[in-house]
């Protein structure tokens, strides 16, 4: 079929329009002079479409807008949740090529396939439909005639006919792409050749000098833990000095609102109806452009009570529902796929259900997008906690976090290193997150996982100085359900990148190689290896039952060089909190450090708890509650400027 019988075909169909949108929306009624004349400035300051602007105002309604651009299109117009379109018809054309240009197949009458669009119709339009349409399809279509409907009755009929498509590949894309880059595959038989060799070696040893295999050990885990240790100290005071210098800098240009680019905010929620509310409120708060916001909320379809809640909500037009297909596993990382696929920003960034980002936070990621090489993928912001006075473990909890992304993740990027990312906050390049195939759903720390993959795969991760202050957990026992997942996917990912060892020194070489046994690997190592440490140390020094028997086993010297490092180990560990205090500048938390090898412990539960999920439950995702906290800790933040509002002219005063 050639463009000129498209161009027949619309011929008719898509006359010249005789008014703008604008005047036709005032000629009925729809909105008045004076909001169309702020409408148009506000286009003009950020060169986005006069509809986009009216409906991110809630100044017209979404579909009386679509219906009046049916008029002026020389078209009808088509509900496609009232009339869904023909699934075999629909489902031929490419998914994603339907999601990105705003069309899908409506139905063939005839010789002439109906297409709905919210996009002006076109011969160029056309044309690409009919290209994208199967060889069995194209032969059956004589003419192309366009409907008008809504984007948003696209997105959700495109989610109903290509609903098992989506759930599959959001849960087994990764795997189906590189089955070793995925988590689900657990062992490879070489790494579970390499752990019954390791303790074949271990059981000869025990036979042969119970007494050397002791000592061997116990000097492993105490060389472990103080290597570990002393690799986030070092990293740490690097991030600082980094962040020091940058402090100095001058701030960094505004981004005028023309240049800035669609940015999607994905928001996965799960059981999360006490705070969803809060969510979108706070979301309100940033500082760009509505008309070029796109905002996801992730819900499970089963959740209910959480989608009847952000109905309640009322959120803007910039806030969009999407529902998650029942299917396994039912993660976190699940959602996010579901939320890449139809994702249309150019960047990309995910907040969780009780996340209160700096107003400016996404201004600063274009800019430093802007600014970055031309490898970069992804910026991890800072987290930090506005409930950290509420109880010993949220202050801890603090302390923990100040240090990790002020100093830690700095000194990583000051480094060259892998990038372990935070489970919010990150801020991607949405086509090159797409390249790296998004999150693995099997993957219960998959934020970790995505960061450690995007590094060796040639892309670098970075960070900016802006922080999202989320809630600490206040209870022990969901904290400890939250730290294990992490931990154990911490596991979850040493077991996925060490499976190609000499792909992993290849493609991270010597220093990515380093960072990674440290970082990814070590972590839980060092977790699990401190409670051993205390009971050996307390077993020797005390005279505790069982000293006499160790004193026979281990000797003298080697008690001593362990125990020094175990003190060394602890005292780092204490000074990597400090550091946290004085570089954030929360000085009341000073004395708190000293508590670090008591927090510490916690960490070895969890770790324990960890390792034996990793076994039994390897997938299992333990939810996290918000919304623990005091109402009077919940209404305020530890940081004055998080409810700073950008100051603009509301178009309902225009109105009045």
């Amino acid at each position: 079929m050639s463009t000129d019988r498209f161009a027949l075909a619309l011929a008719d169909a898509a006359p010249e329009p005789a008014l703008p949108i604008g005047e036709a929306l005032v000629a009925r009624g729809l909105i008045s002079k004076l909001q169309l004349r702020w409408a148009l400035e506000t286009q003009a300051r950020t060169g986005v479409r006069l509809g986009r602007v009216l409906l991110a105002a809630g100044l017209v309604r979404r579909q009386r807008l679509y219906e009046v651009l049916a008029d002026l299109w020389g078209c009808d117009f088509v509900d496609l949740v009232t009339d869904p379109p023909d699934a075999d018809i629909a489902g031929g054309p490419e998914r994603n090529l339907m999601v990105s240009e705003s069309w899908i197949p409506f139905r063939l009458v005839g010789r002439a396939l109906l297409v709905a669009t919210s996009e002006a119709p076109s011969e160029q339009l056309a044309a690409r439909v009919f290209a994208a349409c199967p060889e069995d399809l194209q032969s059956q279509i004589g003419a192309i005639e366009f409907l008008a409907t809504t984007d948003w009755d696209i997105q959700v009929a495109l989610g109903r006919i290509f609903r098992t498509d989506i759930s599959r590949d959001a849960a087994f894309g990764l795997s189906e792409r590189d089955p070793l880059l995925g988590a689900r595959a657990g062992l490879t038989i070489m790494q579970r050749l390499s752990l019954e060799v390791l303790a074949g070696a271990v059981a000869i040893g025990a036979l042969l000098d119970l007494r050397a295999l002791l000592v061997a050990l116990i000097v492993a885990i105490n060389s472990a833990f103080v290597f570990a240790v002393l690799f986030k100290f070092v990293t740490s005071l690097v991030g600082a000095s980094a962040a020091r210098k940058r402090d100095r800098r001058a701030t960094p240009a505004r981004v005028p609102d023309d240049e800035l680019p669609i940015y999607t905010v994905l928001v996965p929620l799960f059981k999360e109806a006490n705070v969803v509310g809060e969510l979108i409120e706070n979301l309100r708060r940033l500082d760009y452009p509505q008309e070029k916001l796109e905002i996801l909320l992730l819900m499970e379809e089963e959740d209910r009570e959480t989608i009847e809640a952000a109905k309640a909500a009322d959120p803007p037009d910039t806030v969009r529902f999407v529902l998650i297909p029942d299917g396994v596993p039912q993660t976190k990382p699940r959602a996010c796929n579901v939320g890449l696929f139809f994702a249309r920003g150019d960047y990309l960034v995910i907040y969780d259900a009780e996340d209160r980002p700096d107003p400016g936070q996404l201004r600063d990621a274009v800019a430093a997008f802007r600014d970055g090489e031309e490898s970069l993928v992804c910026l991890q912001a800072r987290l930090n906690y506005f409930n950290a006075d509420q109880n010993l473990l949220t202050r801890m909890f603090t302390l923990e976090y100040s240090y990790w992304f002020d100093c830690m993740l700095p000194g990583l990027d000051r480094l060259r290193l892998p990038i372990p990312l935070g489970g919010t906050s990150n801020h991607f390049d949405t086509a090159r997150l797409r390249e790296l195939g998004g999150w693995d759903a099997f993957n219960v720390t998959e934020d970790a996982d995505l960061g450690v993959r995007a590094s060796l795969h040639g892309y670098t991760v970075g960070v900016i100085d802006s922080t999202t202050y989320e809630e600490a957990c206040s209870k022990l026992r969901p904290w400890i359900r939250q730290r294990t997942r992490w931990i154990k996917g911490y596991m979850q990912t040493a077991i996925v990148h060490s499976r190609r060892p000499r792909s992993l020194l290849r493609e991270g070489g010597l220093r990515g190689v380093f960072g990674f046994l440290f970082l990814i690997a070590g972590t839980p190592v060092t977790f699990l290896a401190v409670p051993i440490m205390w009971l050996l140390s307390l077993l020797w020094y005390l005279g505790l039952p069982g000293g006499t028997e160790i004193a026979h086993f281990f000797p003298h010297p080697f008690a001593m060089i362990c125990t020094i490092g175990f003190i060394v180990g602890n005292v780092l560990m204490i000074a990597l909190n400090l550091l946290a205090v004085v570089r954030r500048r929360i000085y009341w938390l000073a004395l708190w450090a000293l508590v670090a090898p008591i927090y510490w412990l916690l960490h070895s539960w969890a770790a324990w708890r960890a390792l034996i999920q990793l076994v039994h439950k390897p997938f299992y995702w333990e939810k996290t509650p918000h919304g623990l906290a005091p109402v009077e800790v919940l209404c305020r933040t530890t940081s004055p400027e998080v409810f700073a509002t950008f100051e603009y002219e509301e178009p309902e005063r225009l109105s009045a």
